[in-house]
């Protein structure tokens, strides 16, 4: 996982005393934050995904429908809310608060969940529509509803996720967490 962290967020250098031209090491312990978060976040976003999706999968009346919902929804949940984690400590830093959490995560989660929805296979919509329920054929009637449902949905767990790890990273220090 660190070697992961190493080349996607890479630790640079700084210059704190720039009239003295000397060079520091930016926070060793920023790859400990970063790890934190994104375990943090994984477990938040399985949570929240699992609710959510089990939530959604109660649309189709079925209970079928309410284990694939969770399953899914705790495995998207998992994905997003780690790499929510990860985002709102590159954006929010150990500074960054509640707020700058919530928006990274809201932003990144639509974005994630809009990719992530153009991707439905036309069967899984197909046979969504064969159950006849009247909500699900109007979210699945097209793909770009389909993709606005994951969206939203990713939106809210990746929020919360956001919110959560950003306010931890601000009010607490690093040995708390």
């Amino acid at each position: 996982m660190g070697y992961f962290l190493e080349i996607v967020f890479p630790v640079g250098y700084t210059s704190s005393q720039e009239h003295f031209g000397e060079w520091e090491f930016i926070m060793p312990d920023m790859k400990k934050l970063y790890s934190r978060s994104a375990l943090l976040g994984a477990f938040l976003g399985a949570v929240f995904g699992g609710i959510l999706g089990a939530a959604t999968g109660a649309l189709s009346g079925m209970w079928s429908g309410v284990r694939f919902g969770l399953v899914l929804g705790i495995i998207l949940g998992a994905v997003t809310g780690a790499l929510t984690g990860l985002l709102t400590v590159r954006t929010a830093g150990e500074t960054g608060g509640v707020s700058i959490g919530a928006y990274t995560g809201m932003a990144f989660g639509g974005v994630f969940g809009l990719v992530l929805g153009i991707f439905i296979p036309e069967s899984f919509r197909a046979k969504v529509l064969v159950l006849d329920v009247l909500i699900l054929n109007i979210i699945m009637q097209g793909r770009f509803e389909a993709a606005v449902l994951v969206g939203f949905l990713l939106s809210i767990v990746a929020m919360a996720v956001g919110a959560w790890v950003g306010g931890l990273s601000y009010s607490q220090p690093l040995a708390v967490l």
